[in-house]
């Protein structure tokens, strides 16, 4: 089979590697129907963390399942299944709380001898803890490229929305217009809440935050978004601030934009970001609080309003390539020329 290699800063290339096998009586085999190009795969992309050479890389996919361990219990052959991107055991504390993603058994996709999801075929650990179970009934493709979400993104983009405790008539604002913060637009929707303000300064992803929801574009970052969307919100800023970026310029603009008492709901994978002074929570009584999203958690709450054609972000795909052409993929969204990739493999 076919399969995306990780060879070093800038170097994506895909290469015939042996078919996954069944290792554990938990595991199954995924058969990759599509998978898709993380914003997070851009940071060893670009070098920025370290990832082993010729490691497997990939963590949104989903598939139909093609082989199954004698312990799996809640899938058969030929279901249709979507991956989180992290792996859990879905039996340990945390996992029973919903934070699957400080599983006690997490493992990560592509890593530690483990298939990434950017390839023809992936070996599931622990498949009942993480995999989800679609149903099949009357699925086209539109509807697939709309499931496909739920394993990152839009699950992320809903764990910053909760996380800031959006909830009906609240008003929001939305920091990083990239696929997460595009879907914190659309749960912020869902949630109920009656202004959302995305910064972006790009129109094609501006035009697909209104898509979602987005009631104001503020097209200005840092000290120049937070005068604009203090002017809207009549001096006192926005009930909820949801970072989706995780750069220090980022942090400064939703501590600037949320109200006093109001929550930061935070995503954005925090990279060379400095400490975060007390004195900005204490002084104005304002909630942190954010993590890599449960996926595996949300996923079941989610899929309904995805089924129903309520809840679509299948806007985000720009692009669609074949795996052999998946390196092009990484550098159109390095550049910045395309929201987020879809792969057929």
């Amino acid at each position: 089979m076919k399969a995306t290699i990780f060879q070093g800063p800038g170097k994506i290339k895909v290469e015939e590697v042996p078919d996954p096998v069944i290792h554990d009586p938990t595991d199954v085999i995924v058969k990759v129907g599509y998978a898709c190009i993380c914003g997070s795969d851009l940071w060893p992309y670009r070098g920025l963390v370290n990832r082993p050479e010729g490691s497997r890389i990939g963590h949104e996919f989903m598939g139909v399942v093609e082989a199954l361990g004698s312990e799996v219990k809640t899938m058969k052959l030929g279901d249709l299944v979507v991956a989180p991107f992290v792996v859990s055991d879905g039996t340990c504390p945390e996992c029973l709380v919903g934070m699957t993603t400080a599983c006690r058994n997490r493992q990560s996709w592509g890593l530690n001898g483990n298939d990434g999801g950017q390839g023809q075929k992936v070996r599931v650990p622990w498949a009942d803890g993480t995999l989800v179970v679609i149903p099949q009934d009357n699925l086209d493709d539109h509807m697939l490229r709309a499931l496909l979400p739920l394993s990152d993104v839009l699950s992320t983009g809903h764990h910053a929305a909760v996380s800031a405790g959006v909830s009906q008539g609240l008003t929001v604002a939305v920091i990083g217009d990239g696929a997460v913060g595009l879907c914190a637009v659309a749960a912020s929707k869902r949630l109920g809440a009656s202004k959302i303000f995305l910064l972006s300064t790009h129109p094609d992803r501006a035009a697909v935050g209104k898509q979602f929801g987005a009631t104001n574009i503020v097209a200005a970052r840092g000290d120049e978004a937070v005068e604009q969307i203090k002017s809207l919100t009549n001096s006192l800023g926005v009930d909820a601030a949801l970072e989706c970026v995780g750069t220090a310029e980022s942090w400064d603009t939703a501590f600037g934009v949320v109200r006093a008492g109001g929550n930061i709901g935070a995503v954005g994978l925090p990279h060379q970001t400095p400490d975060i002074p007390i004195s900005k929570i204490f002084s104005r009584n304002i909630g942190v609080k954010g993590s890599a999203a449960p996926a595996r958690h949300y996923i079941p709450e989610l899929l309904p309003d995805v089924l129903s054609g309520k809840l679509d972000v299948s806007a985000i795909f720009t692009i669609t390539l074949p795996l052999d052409k998946i390196a092009q993929g990484y550098q159109a969204m390095d550049e910045r020329k395309e929201i987020k990739v879809l792969i057929k493999p």
